[in-house]
């Protein structure tokens, strides 16, 4: 099965594909049979890949600007989205696009890395699972993934996992080479490994240990990308899928999707489910349309009402730092901003945003390259610029 921990008396490593050996294909043996039968068409989780477009490099790309519908209520709208780096940025109103906006070189249908917007799609294929009940959110982690035994994962339930409220020793600072989250960065492969970096994301994992500040390291919100791929790791357990292949046949292949999404994989193919997924900006409004539809897409239910009542709902403001999100919370690894208009977002850094909102019945969808991940302030003006855009539906058809 995979998601099994890298032994470390033998050096194995999981299988890649159902019925292979430990560890393998390799570099040594993926043109070999049998494993040239699976390789030959997964090439890209051994070896980098570069696309080959189908449009000419001689032909640039023009910039798509379809804003009419938003610039009568907001005349600065081209100007703050240029300043704000925006790759693309779409509002789906109901099933209708109402306005669009894409930078020269960058098409509709290219994809764009969504970082931490990925988590809120691993949280809804755990949704699923929990209403297939093959999950139940409060086992402890370890009832799924025992290789975690000894972790700071060894006592929370899934959903502390879920909500990302155990405190771990792991510090979220993206610039600093000594951070946690830039070891898992490197386990991922999405950083130059050094020596005596874990193999892979799954043993990453297995070092991680909680805080020692005299609690039981429970309760407390704490931002942490490792929660998600331990998430990641419960459904490929349960599922006996690798964790492409389970929100491949739990999510994406429900959406009528323009383009297949893709994921960073690292040395053992584990998806890296907390930032890697790369998608277009009107397939990932699907999502949100998904969740304000109830949980309901072209090709059937997604997730159960119920399920997506409780991510509206909203988390425990009093469990999280104020400063982080003044008035708000954290639920399903979702931002919950407990206002009147009960908007929630998947957040990533460097200005990604999948932003609902129920009172227009609209899905706002804004993807940058914000030059810092997280500072100067571009997640509060990121918010209140996709609030004012929302206000302004209101006086739109």
């Amino acid at each position: 099965m995979s998601g099994r921990r890298p032994s470390a008396d033998t050096g194995s490593h999981p299988p890649r594909y159902p019925g292979a050996p430990a560890g393998e294909p390799t570099l040594g043996t993926w043109q070999d049979p049998p494993h040239n039968r699976w390789a030959f068409s997964h090439l890209g989780e051994l070896v980098p890949t570069a696309a080959v477009s189908r449009r000419s490099p001689a032909a640039p790309v023009e910039a798509t600007v379809r804003l009419d519908a938003l610039t009568g209520s907001l005349p600065d709208l081209v100007r703050e989205l240029e300043e704000t780096y925006t790759d693309a940025f779409l509002v789906l109103r109901g099933d209708r696009v109402v306005a669009e906006y894409y930078r020269p070189g960058f098409a509709p249908d290219d994809l764009h890395l969504l970082m931490s917007v990925s988590k809120s799609l691993c949280s809804t294929v755990v949704g699923a699972l929990i209403d297939e009940g093959r999950i139940d959110p409060e086992h402890p982690v370890t009832a799924y993934v025992p290789e975690l035994a000894g972790s700071v994962y060894d006592g929370p339930s899934v959903q502390h996992a879920l909500d990302m409220v155990i405190r771990i020793d792991y510090r979220e600072e993206y610039v600093d080479p000594g951070s946690e989250v830039q070891t898992h960065d490197r386990s991922a492969g999405w950083r130059h490994r050094r020596a005596g970096d874990p193999y892979d994301d799954y043993e990453f994992l297995t070092t991680l240990r909680g805080v020692d500040d005299g609690g039981d390291g429970i309760g407390q919100f704490q931002y942490c990308s490792a929660n998600t791929d331990v998430l990641a790791w419960i459904i490929e357990r349960v599922t006996g899928l690798r964790y492409s292949e389970a929100l491949s046949v739990y999510l994406w292949s429900k959406l009528d999707a323009d383009r297949d999404a893709a994921i960073t994989v690292d040395a053992s193919g584990f998806g890296f489910a907390n930032g890697g997924v790369c998608c277009t900006a009107r397939d990932l409004a699907r999502v949100g349309r998904m969740m304000l539809d109830g949980g309901m897409a072209p090709g059937g239910r997604v997730v159960s009402e119920a399920w997506v009542r409780s991510v509206f709902a909203g988390g425990d403001p009093a469990v999280m730092d104020q400063s982080m999100l003044p008035g708000g919370s954290y639920t399903r690894q979702w931002w919950c901003f407990e206002n009147e208009r009960g908007n929630i977002s998947g957040i990533g850094i460097h200005g990604q945003n999948l932003w609902l909102d129920p009172q227009s019945d609209s899905v706002i969808v804004k993807l940058s390259t914000w030059p810092d991940p997280d500072g100067h302030g571009w997640e509060e003006r990121q918010s209140a610029l996709l609030l004012g855009i929302s206000e302004a539906l209101d006086q739109t058809r």
